[in-house]
């Protein structure tokens, strides 16, 4: 069957469309993003203005149609940390039911960490052991680990690349002092949960999902999407470590012109490596390997395997 996940995200609003039944891999048919930045159109007392609304209504409706124009038979729509934290987030969710037919289910930040856990468990399978798993979005931080599909420790912190860059780096390159202010707190936070993972032992196997992490380590050295998701793709901290500072010394328009960079995420790309920087020390991750899989193939998965078992 066609299944289409349609993800409303911190900076993005994403269909991806696969062919897929339980027992079998995924298969990739159909790509739809729009940007939207919802983080970035919270008022000053935490809810999503009028015209937020308006282009969420509009971008869901685009990507409504999309689904449809593929053949998709089960739509699974869902929303992370933007509209969950969001103060109006209940009429927002109505009013997006209400003009495009969609009901968005809202994410917790531990739902998330968990379904990206899974989708990176059956990636890499049951002989890659312990895994520790990193996620860092739009909004927020998510780490899981665990030797099963259902991770031993699933947290989620408030330290997404958007929602730092807007809080805490308004300048163009950022000021030293905001940089160094961001570190601290990024590290203080982070700090506070790695206790509830160590408790379990090291991990086998440290892999990371997202934007910022493949952005990264292409950056470092990594090969292009084009080559392939079966590529192998790692971030080693010694690279991360030495990039950090040039990046942060660089406007929005340098960070564009870098590999694997794209315009509408520079601007975020150096909060994003602090955090990434941040984690990978204060776990003790040398290296980490880039999953292709994320929340989105999570959700899928564990739609089949509702399927499976009914």
């Amino acid at each position: 069957m066609r299944l289409g996940v349609l993800d409303v995200g911190s900076n993005t609003v994403h269909l991806l469309v696969v062919d897929a039944h339980p027992g079998a891999c995924p298969l990739p048919a159909h790509s739809h993003k729009a940007e939207l930045r919802l983080a970035q159109l919270l008022d000053d007392d935490g809810a999503i203005g009028p015209d937020g609304v308006d282009r969420l209504v509009a971008v869901v409706r685009d990507a409504l149609q999309a689904a449809e124009d593929k053949g998709v038979e089960d739509l699974l729509p869902f929303a992370t940390s933007a509209v969950r934290e969001a103060r109006n987030a209940d009429e927002v969710l109505a009013r997006v039911r209400a003009e495009t037919g969609v009901a968005l289910t809202v994410l917790s930040g531990a739902e998330e960490a968990r379904l990206t856990f899974l989708a990176a468990r059956r990636w890499y399978g049951w002989s890659a052991g312990k895994l520790l798993v990193l996620d860092i979005g739009g909004g927020s931080l998510e780490i899981a680990y665990g030797i099963d599909e259902e991770p031993d420790a699933a947290v989620s912190l408030p330290l997404g690349a958007g929602r730092l860059t807007a809080g805490w780096l308004p300048g163009d390159p950022p000021a030293p002092e905001d940089i160094r202010a961001l570190r601290r707190h990024v590290r203080t936070e982070i700090a506070r949960t790695v206790g509830e993972f160590t408790r379990f032992g090291a991990p086998d196997h440290v892999v990371a999902t997202s934007k910022t992490f493949k952005q990264l380590a292409r950056i470092g050295g990594a090969a292009r999407s084009a080559e392939g998701v079966y590529v192998q793709r790692e971030l080693k901290r010694a690279s991360l470590e030495s990039w950090v500072p040039r990046l942060a010394g660089m406007t929005t328009a340098e960070l564009a012109e870098l590999p694997g960079v794209s315009a509408g995420r520079a601007g975020q790309l150096v909060a994003g490596a602090l955090v990434a920087e941040a984690a990978m020390d204060l776990f003790g991750v040398e290296r980490l390997e880039i999953c292709p899989w994320a929340l989105r193939e999570g959700v899928i998965l564990r739609r089949l395997d509702h399927m499976a078992s009914a």
